[in-house]
């Protein structure tokens, strides 16, 4: 779910009762067929088409975090419904032929209606040419990228004076190229030329954009630290260099508020505590996900993956990580991060960790009642 429907959700679920269906898909009899019912499945991009042997419908969407079984019962003339969370594919397991499915929306959701039909009109629908039909969802996520420092802050500084303001707006320009060559999402940037920017308006720019992911890129200074490294928030820091980072990196402290709705103060400590949560989860599992892209590909900080309270940490509903591309501290990285090649060698791994993330936001299947 979006960080943004997030909080809307958790109010519904405390103050009102909803039916089991509105949360998971449903599929229901409608007449000689069924209607099936994914909620939140067209606002990304999905994929319907069919096999003759077995005879099935095959609904990829490869965007879609679900929750719930993988196998469940069906209603003639759906069998079974598969959840492939690997794939992110569910298969419709058929009882017999049907004919063209009819496919429409209901808000977010999408709806399918399946009826029984000539085998020979299936047996059409199975060809190998094309898919029964396809979407491409709504507006595409934003991933907000932070170069940090700038203007008249250069950051650190390495041994033969290249500042880590340029280096890392390099770094991020190359990596908004990929992700933009990539067309899974919209790539924004806290700055896109050597100006000084406070943290507090870096957090503030990325909520006012609705973001998705924040991706902080730095290139600090730490006496014998050599490699990358990728951080997320933790008031408590998980070892002396990353607190001593986030106490250099952090000249202002926001933790960015949210608009709670008018309710009473017990449900508005309810609802922070379920978006921290949700948000904290989402920024761990973005850094592993960084952690194995980086790891095949350039020299890593030992214990790569630490945490510490950095305030372009902070904001309570956006998965976010800091990456330390390498330390301008240690002349083999500042000879390497100087160098395009290796920076487009880190761009690369940074991108295809933010891609992966767009791809599986979730884990499981939703339930069908």
């Amino acid at each position: 779910m979006p960080r943004r429907g997030l909080l809307a959700a958790a109010l519904a679920a405390l103050v009102a009762p909803r039916p089991a269906a509105a949360d998971g898909a449903s599929l229901r009899a409608d007449g000689n067929g069924v209607r099936l019912v994914l909620p939140g499945a067209a606002t990304g991009p999905w994929r319907l088409s069919a096999d003759a042997r077995p005879q099935r419908l095959v609904l990829s969407l490869p965007r879609h975090g679900w929750e719930g079984p993988r196998l469940l019962s069906g209603i003639a003339p759906v069998r079974t419904l598969r959840w492939d969370p690997r794939a992110r594919r569910l298969t419709i397991d058929l009882t017999g032929p049907v004919a063209a499915p009819g496919v429409g929306q209901e808000g977010g959701a999408l709806v399918l209606s399946i009826r029984p039909g000539p085998a020979a009109a299936f047996a059409r629908l199975a060809g190998p040419s094309r898919p029964i039909a396809q979407g491409q969802g709504g507006a595409r996520p934003v991933v907000v990228l932070d170069p940090g420092h700038g203007g008249k802050d250069p950051g650190a500084i390495g041994a033969t004076g290249t500042q880590e303001k340029r280096i890392v707006l390099a770094a991020a320009q190359e990596m908004k190229r990929r992700l933009e060559a990539g067309g899974r999402c919209r790539v924004l940037m806290t700055r896109s030329r050597d100006v000084f920017v406070p943290l507090a308006s870096r957090v503030d720019f990325a909520r006012r954009q609705r973001a998705t992911l924040f991706v902080s890129i730095h290139a600090d200074s730490a006496p014998g630290a050599r490699g990358a490294s990728v951080y997320t928030l933790s008031e408590t820091a998980s070892d002396a260099l990353s607190a001593a980072l986030a106490r250099r990196e952090n000249a202002a402290d926001s933790a960015g508020g949210l608009n709670l709705p008018p309710v009473p103060p017990d449900v508005q400590r309810i609802l922070l505590s379920l978006v921290r949560q949700e948000t904290r989860q989402g920024s761990v599992r973005l850094a592993n996900m960084t952690v194995g892209a980086l790891r095949p590909r350039v020299p890593l900080l030992p214990n790569t993956h630490r945490q510490a309270a950095f305030a372009v940490l902070k904001s309570p509903d956006i998965p976010s990580m800091l990456v330390e591309i390498g330390f301008l501290s240690n002349r083999q990285d500042e000879a390497q991060l100087k160098q395009p090649q290796h920076r487009a060698v880190v761009a690369t791994a940074l991108s295809a960790a933010v891609e992966d993330y767009l791809e599986r936001p979730g884990l499981g299947v939703a339930s069908v009642g």
